[in-house]
């Protein structure tokens, strides 16, 4: 009998591709853990997140990159994301040991897939297919929001004057990955 060993990779391992001034990669190994604030106990919860992270949580829409450089990402007034490099799949206890109890927290990794868009012309590709305005003056450096690309729902965090992560549905990961390519094909 044959013997087999299964290795876990996320859908868009090893994506990287260029196009004119676009660059185009999947992060590696990239945690998503969402943290949410429990009813009575969100002053609790915001200490928590200060200490673990250095940083307090950003406002609904914002984005702040931590000390030890993980990323909170509030999405709404009781939730958000932490994001960072792990490379174990042992993210969500690894988030809930740091914030001591005071939140919810759920492993976010594998229901995700993230890419990065980054160079020069990062924005015209994004804005062919992203209905909201990626504008310095509308949407500044660390902001987020959901949004729709094509027909998918998407998380979209400007990280840099010409740089976005892009964050979709695992389940229709080669779809998001087809409309990113498509688009930075379309502006070079």
């Amino acid at each position: 009998m044959a013997e087999f060993s299964l290795i876990s990779e996320p859908p868009l391992a090893g994506v990287e591709f260029e196009f004119g001034g676009i660059k185009v990669h999947a992060p590696e190994n990239l945690a998503i853990v969402s943290i949410a604030l429990p009813l009575g106990g969100e002053a609790d919860a915001e200490k928590a997140i200060n200490a673990a992270f250095g940083e307090a949580l950003p406002d609904p829409g914002r984005s702040v990159v931590c000390k030890d450089g993980s990323r909170l990402v509030r999405l709404s007034p009781d939730q958000a994301f932490v994001m960072f490099t792990h490379e174990t799949p042992d993210a969500e206890p690894f988030i809930e040991q740091r914030l001591k109890g005071k939140a919810y927290t759920t492993d976010q990794t594998d229901v995700w897939v993230g890419l990065v868009v980054e160079g020069s012309q990062s924005r015209a590709a994004l804005e062919r297919i992203c209905p909201i305005d990626l504008h310095d003056a509308a949407f500044a450096i660390d902001d987020a929001a959901r949004t729709v690309m094509e027909h998918l729902g998407v998380l979209i965090i400007r990280t840099g004057a010409n740089a976005f992560l892009l964050l979709s549905a695992s389940s229709s990961a080669d779809s998001f990955l087809h409309a990113i390519q498509l688009s930075a094909r379309n502006v070079s």
